[in-house]
C-alpha cells in the first residue's frame, strides 16, 4: 500500500492512472463520495484490496473497537473482520452494585460479534444520572465490600447470560483515595471472570509519570493497575478536546510520551494502544470556558475542507493533519485523523512492542484506517 497527498489539478482519473489502480477501488476504499471532488493536501490510501495474504505483516496485534448499541449495523458488519474484541458500551451500576444495562437492546452487537470471529465486551462505566462519569458511585462500591461483591456476582451472571466473552473496565476520575480500592476491585473482577475462561482489561488516563496530578490521573496507579488487569488501554487521545484549545486529538510526540512511561510500570505485551477515530471543529477565536469544538468524523473532516476549498496541512511534530477555513464570518480550525496519523500510531504499536490497538469508537466507518492496519499486521480472532 503506499499513500498519495492530493496536488492541485489531481483527480481521481489522474491519480488513479498515475499509481495503477482502478478508480472504483480509489473510491471505495477512500469513501470519496459522488461528484468525486478532493482536497489539495487530502491522504488517499493506494491499494487494490489485496491486504489480508500479502505476507508483509510483521506480527500479530489485538484490535479492540467500542460501539455503542445504536451503531449502525452496516458500519458494524463492515468494521469486525478487523476486530479481535468489540466493547459494548456500556452498563453502568448503583451505589448498592446493582449492574444496569444500555438503554438500548444490545443483543445484535453481540450475535454480530461472534459471526465475525470477534469476542464481544462488556463495558463497565460510572455513569450517574447526569450520563457522566460519577467517582461517589466508584467510592460507593469499590470500598464497600458487599456492594462491591453483588457488583462482581451480577457482571459474571450478565456475561455468562448474555453471551460476553469479557469485560472491560472504564472508571474515570477515580479520587486519588481510591486508588489502591479500585486495582483491588479490578483484580478481584478479573478472578471471578478469569474463572469462566475470559480476559479483564482496565482503561487507563494518559500519564507520564507517578505523581502526575489532577482527577484524571491520580487514582490510576499504572503498577496496580497492570498486575490487576489481564490487559490495559491507553487513552491515548483528547489532547485536542471538545472544550479545550485547537490541537491534534493525538499528537504522536504525546502519545510517545505516554508508553514510554507505560512500559516501565507494566509489560508491553498487556498494554493497548488507544487511537481516536475521530476530529474537532473548533470556532476561532478560541476563548476558554466559553468555546465549544464540534466533533467530527474523519471523512467528515475531508468533506468540510473540499466545501469550503481549504488546503489540507500536515503537523510534522504532532503527526496529524489539520486546516482551516471561514464560514458566515466565524473563522474554524480543524484537526483530524487520516491514514499518515494512522501509519505513524501503528508505528508506535511496532516501535514499543505493544499488544495491540483499541479504537474509540468505531461509530462511523474510516475503511481506509482498516485496509492500513490489515497490511500493517495480522489481526488476532477467536
Amino acid at each position: 500500500m503506499e499513500i498519495y497527498v492530493v496536488k492541485a489539478g489531481d483527480s481521481v482519473d489522474s491519480i488513479a492512472a498515475a499509481t495503477g489502480i482502478s478508480v472504483e477501488a480509489l473510491i471505495y476504499y477512500n469513501q470519496i463520495p459522488y461528484p468525486y471532488k478532493l482536497a489539495v493536501g487530502q491522504a488517499l490510501l493506494i491499494t487494490d484490496g489485496n491486504f489480508w495474504s500479502d505476507g508483509q505483516q510483521q506480527r500479530t496485534i489485538t484490535v479492540n473497537g467500542y460501539a455503542y448499541p445504536f451503531i449502525s449495523p452496516y458500519v458494524l458488519r463492515e468494521t469486525l473482520p478487523f476486530l479481535t474484541f468489540l466493547s459494548v458500551f456500556s452498563y453502568g451500576f448503583t451505589t448498592e452494585g446493582y449492574l444496569i444495562p444500555p438503554v438500548l437492546d444490545d443483543n445484535f452487537m453481540i450475535v454480530l460479534a461472534k459471526e465475525n470471529g470477534v469476542s464481544p465486551i462488556l463495558t463497565l462505566t460510572p455513569f450517574g444520572a447526569d450520563g457522566q462519569f460519577n467517582n461517589y458511585l466508584i467510592t460507593s462500591v469499590v470500598n464497600n465490600p458487599a456492594a462491591k461483591e453483588n457488583l462482581i456476582n451480577q457482571i459474571v451472571e450478565t456475561v455468562t447470560m448474555r453471551g460476553f466473552e469479557g469485560v472491560d473496565v472504564d472508571f474515570e476520575f477515580i479520587l486519588a483515595s481510591d486508588r489502591v480500592a479500585f486495582a483491588e476491585f479490578v483484580g478481584e473482577l478479573r478472578t471471578a471472570v478469569n474463572a469462566l475462561g475470559y480476559p479483564v482489561s482496565v482503561a487507563l488516563a494518559p500519564k507520564t509519570s507517578d505523581t502526575q496530578q489532577g482527577l484524571l490521573y491520580e487514582g490510576k496507579d499504572y503498577a496496580l493497575l497492570g498486575a490487576a488487569a489481564d490487559s490495559v488501554l491507553l487513552m491515548t487521545y483528547e489532547w485536542g478536546y471538545t472544550y479545550g484549545p485547537p490541537m491534534a486529538v493525538a499528537p504522536v510526540n504525546s502519545v510517545r510520551q505516554v508508553v514510554e512511561y507505560a512500559v516501565t510500570k507494566i509489560p508491553p505485551e498487556k498494554i493497548d494502544l488507544g487511537i481516536p477515530n475521530y476530529g474537532y471543529d473548533w470556532p476561532l477565536p478560541f476563548e476558554r470556558g466559553v468555546t465549544r469544538a464540534k466533533t467530527i468524523g474523519n471523512i467528515e473532516a475531508v468533506q468540510i475542507a473540499i466545501e469550503q476549498d481549504a488546503v489540507i496541512q500536515f503537523d510534522d511534530t504532532a503527526m496529524s493533519p489539520y486546516f482551516n477555513y471561514e464560514s458566515e464570518g466565524i473563522l474554524h480550525e480543524v484537526w483530524f485523523e487520516d491514514v499518515r496519523s494512522l501509519r505513524e500510531k501503528f508505528r508506535v504499536i511496532e516501535d514499543y512492542g505493544l499488544r495491540g490497538a483499541g479504537y474509540w469508537q468505531i461509530m462511523q466507518l474510516f475503511r481506509a484506517n482498516w485496509l492500513l492496519l490489515a497490511d500493517t499486521f495480522w489481526i488476532q480472532k477467536q
